[in-house]
């Protein structure tokens, strides 16, 4: 995959929307760092949850993340540490509740910090 392939992403943010470029090779998460924009994060593992957003539209590649299961990209979580476009995306940010009570409800493992 090209370094130089970006894809154009829209974050609806509690208040207010941004849309970044965001490289193949990059997690939205550092892009948006990059950016200059605060998004919540706690390991930069995907693991913990706290960077969880939902999919309004697009695709992502998942696999980077260290506790992502194929249920949580159904339901349309995405963790925003980890998780590199594979085509142009809006995501809603601060999902992290969201996310931990879709895995409760699945029985999956939830940190709850």
């Amino acid at each position: 995959m090209s370094e130089d392939l970006a894809y154009t992403v829209r974050l609806l943010l509690p208040d207010g929307e941004v849309e970044l470029a965001v490289r193949a090779d990059q997690s939205v998460w550092d892009a948006a760092h990059e950016a200059g924009l605060l998004l919540p994060y706690g390991c930069l593992q995907g693991w913990c949850l706290s960077c969880a957003g939902r999919v309004v539209e697009g695709d992502f590649d998942p696999s980077d993340a260290l506790r992502y299961y194929e249920i949580d990209k159904h339901e349309g979580f995405i963790l925003l540490c980890t998780a590199k476009p594979r085509s142009d995306m809006t995501i809603r940010t601060h999902q992290k509740v969201a996310m931990q009570q879709h895995r409760l409800r699945h029985k999956l493992p939830t940190p709850r910090g």
